[in-house]
């Protein structure tokens, strides 16, 4: 796959944050090492709200490019599909064990599923399963599980496996009624823990409301310097890897405004 420079990787903002937040997370902050640059983490408002199709929308897009990107999801509840999605679009580059190193069969936050284990995960373990896809990597795409706050561990929550990485953050958020108020809430978190945030993501669905149309202008205003985008219905088989494949071309425009930093 041939090399490109990436303008949009190449900016002050990626350093490692070590500013100090306004709470004490579950841990003290871990420098991850030296190319914190090449990570971009995908969370969302809440679960099903669309991050794995902007997840594989964004994978497609970058290796179409000729990006070496990689997309993983460290954390998998309730099946593998998401995980296979990925490694299908990255032509199964990476083993299963790095995109998806952490797995568990029920749909319920990952802390349910150790303590019924008597089991749990410590932070530098999900750090090393990301370091070592890194390594891959010309720019690698962490999607997160659920929203913010769901506790992935004792101890653990999304947050602050985001903190530790000290990467940018896009948020993908459903473009319905009520999206202004989560939306909000998300980035507030996230601004406090001095956490950068890409872009915001509204992702329509197969029926809309009357806030469909005026959502985005809102949230424009109030997250202003925060650039606001939304992202089309593409259909009930979005998740299918050709339709990825498909979409990232017809949204490639939309896809690299996600992608670029100010």
């Amino acid at each position: 796959m041939r090399r490109v420079a990436w303008n949009f990787i190449l900016s002050s903002e990626l350093r490692y944050v070590s500013a100090s937040v306004s709470r004490e997370p579950a841990m003290s902050a871990t420098t991850f090492g030296g190319n914190l640059h090449k990570v971009v983490f995908i969370t969302g408002t809440d679960t099903g709200v669309g991050k794995t199709v902007l997840t594989g929308l964004l994978l497609a897009h970058l290796r179409g490019a000729g990006c070496n990107a990689f997309a993983v999801k460290p954390f998998s509840a309730g099946g593998l599909r998401d995980a296979v999605l990925f490694n299908r679009l990255q032509g199964n580059e990476l083993p299963m064990d790095l995109v998806a190193p952490f797995r568990f069969s029920e749909p319920v936050a990952p802390l349910v599923s150790l303590r019924k284990q008597h089991a749990n995960i410590e932070l530098q373990r999900v750090l090393e399963k990301i370091r070592l896809a890194l390594r891959r990597s010309e720019l690698l795409l962490v999607e997160g599980i659920g929203g913010l706050l769901v506790p992935i561990a004792k101890g653990l929550t999304v947050s602050d496996l985001i903190f530790a990485l000290g990467c940018p953050v896009i948020v993908v958020a459903r473009n319905h009624l009520g999206t202004i108020n989560h939306t909000l809430l998300t980035v507030q978190v996230l601004r406090t823990m001095s956490i950068n945030v890409l872009k915001v993501v509204l992702m329509d669905g197969a029926k809309g409301d009357g806030s469909k149309v005026t959502n985005q202008e809102v949230l424009k205003i109030l997250l202003d310097p925060i650039e606001v985008l939304r992202l089309p219905y593409l259909g009930r088989t979005a998740l299918k890897a050709e339709s990825i494949k498909n979409n990232s071309k017809k949204l490639k425009k939309l896809l690299a405004r996600c992608l670029r930093f100010k």
